[in-house]
C-alpha cells in the first residue's frame, strides 16, 4: 500500500503518526485513515517478527503502514521527535506522564513541529484521583454515571461491549477533536493538544439523559423509562424460532401501525405512555411475537411504518438485502468488516488496505520521510529501529 493509493477522502494529504496503541487510539487512527489521511503507525521493536503474506486480520489496523521504533533508546526518541516534525498529527494513547518521561511530551513535541496537532486518549484523563489508575471501558462508564442506567428493572447494569468508552467516547471523539483542531489550524496556522479522556466521552454520550430528567421524562429506577427497556413499544422481543425482533414504536402513529400489523386492535393507542397499562401490554407484545418466526414477522412488519427491524448478529447483518445494498460493509484481505463512513460525495472515504505487520514499511516510509540510506542503516545497527 503507497501512501497515494486510495486517499481520496477528505483527509487527502494530512500525515498522522500513530504511537502503537489498544482500542480508541486504533479506532481513532483508523476513522482517519478511512477519511483519507496516511497514516503511520510506530510499532514496539519487539513486536516486529518474521511475518506471512497474509495480512493481519486487525480491523482496527486498517489503512496504515508500519515502522519499528525502541522509544527506549534515545536515538529512537530523536527519530519519533524527527518524524513528528514532518507530521500533521501525533496520536498516543498511554497512561498520563508516560510519553514526557519518554522526551517525546506535547511541549517538546510542538516546539519541534508548532503546527502539529497532538492527540492524546486516555481513560480516567489527565486531572483527578482516578488518573494514574489502571482501568477499562466498564470502569469509565461506571464513573461517568452511564453504565449505571443499561439494564433492565430488577437486575444489574449491563456492560454494553466496549461500544459506549472506548469507540464512541473515545477513539471516534478522538478523530472529531483532531478534525477540529486541524480546521482551526487552517486559521491560525497552529497546532494544539487535543485532550480525550473516556470519561469524559461516555458522560457526554450520556448527556440526552440529563435533559429528560430535568423535564421529569426519566426516572431514578432502571429498566422503568422510555428508552431503557421500561416502554414495552420500545423493546426487543423473542420469536418462535429463538430469534428477536426490536420494536421502536415511540410515536404514536407508529404505535397505533404496530398494533394494527400485529391484529391488536383490542388496544386503545391512547394508552400508550400511560405505565399503568404497561406489564398488560409486554404480555400480550411477548406472547404474539412469539407465534411466527423472525422472518415471517419481516415479511408483516416491513413497509408497515411501525418502526422495527430484525435483531441480526453480527455475522448476519453484512448478508441483510438493505446492507447489501446500502454497502454498509464490504470485504478486505477476506476480512468482512464495516465499510468507511460517513459517506463524502465528493470526496469519497474509503479503506485504504489491510492492517500491517509490526515494523513491515520501516525502511519505505523512512526514506519518504526524508531519511538517507546511510541514516536508516545506522539507526538499524544501533538498535533503535527494527
Amino acid at each position: 500500500m503507497r501512501p497515494t493509493e486510495g486517499r481520496s477522502g477528505p483527509l487527502a494529504g494530512v500525515r498522522v503518526l500513530e504511537v502503537q496503541g489498544l482500542g480508541p487510539g486504533p479506532f481513532g487512527a483508523m476513522l482517519l485513515s478511512d477519511f483519507g489521511a496516511e497514516v503511520v503507525r510506530v510499532d514496539r521493536v519487539r513486536n516486529v517478527v518474521g511475518r506471512n503474506d497474509a495480512s493481519p486480520p486487525d480491523v482496527l489496523s486498517r489503512g496504515r503502514r508500519s515502522i519499528g521504533i525502541d522509544l527506549k533508546s534515545p536515538g529512537g526518541v530523536e527519530l519519533l521527535l524527527r518524524l513528528a516534525e514532518r507530521s500533521d498529527v501525533l496520536i498516543e494513547g498511554f497512561r498520563p506522564g508516560v510519553m514526557e518521561r519518554l522526551g517525546a511530551g506535547p511541549e517538546i513535541c510542538l516546539e519541534r513541529n508548532p503546527r502539529l496537532v497532538y492527540g492524546r486518549i486516555t481513560g480516567w484523563g489527565r486531572e483527578g484521583q482516578y488518573a494514574t489508575y489502571a482501568g477499562h471501558d466498564i470502569n469509565y462508564l461506571a464513573l461517568s454515571g452511564t453504565l449505571w442506567s443499561i439494564g433492565r428493572e430488577g437486575q444489574g447494569p449491563v456492560p454494553p461491549l466496549s461500544y459506549v468508552g472506548d469507540f464512541g467516547g473515545g477513539g471516534m471523539l478522538l478523530a472529531l477533536g483532531i478534525c477540529a483542531a486541524l480546521t482551526e489550524r487552517a486559521r491560525s496556522g497552529r497546532g494544539q493538544v487535543v485532550d480525550t479522556a473516556m470519561v469524559d466521552g461516555s458522560a457526554l454520550l450520556n448527556g440526552f439523559l440529563y435533559g429528560m430528567r430535568a423535564m421529569g421524562q426519566w426516572g431514578t429506577r432502571r429498566g422503568t423509562n422510555l428508552l431503557d427497556s421500561g416502554a414495552p413499544f420500545y423493546d426487543v422481543y423473542e420469536t418462535a424460532d429463538s430469534e428477536w425482533i426490536s420494536v421502536g414504536a415511540i410515536e404514536p402513529q407508529f404505535y397505533a401501525n404496530l398494533l394494527k400489523a400485529l391484529e391488536l386492535n383490542d388496544i386503545p393507542v391512547e394508552q400508550q405512555n400511560d405505565p399503568a397499562h404497561w406489564p398488560a401490554l409486554r404480555a400480550r407484545l411477548t406472547e404474539v411475537f412469539m407465534t411466527r418466526t423472525r422472518e415471517q414477522w419481516c415479511e408483516v412488519l416491513e413497509g408497515a411504518e411501525a418502526c422495527f427491524a430484525p435483531v441480526l448478529s453480527p455475522w448476519e447483518a453484512p448478508d441483510h438485502a438493505h446492507n447489501v445494498r446500502r454497502g454498509t460493509f464490504t470485504e478486505v484481505a477476506g476480512v468482512v468488516q464495516p465499510s468507511a463512513a460517513p459517506r463524502f460525495d465528493r470526496t469519497p472515504a474509503r479503506i485504504a488496505g489491510p492492517a500491517p505487520h509490526p515494523g513491515q514499511h520501516t525502511d519505505e516510509v523512512l526514506s519518504e520521510w526524508g531519511l538517507s540510506v546511510a541514516e536508516i542503516e545506522t539507526l538499524r545497527a544501533a538498535g533503535d529501529i527494527a
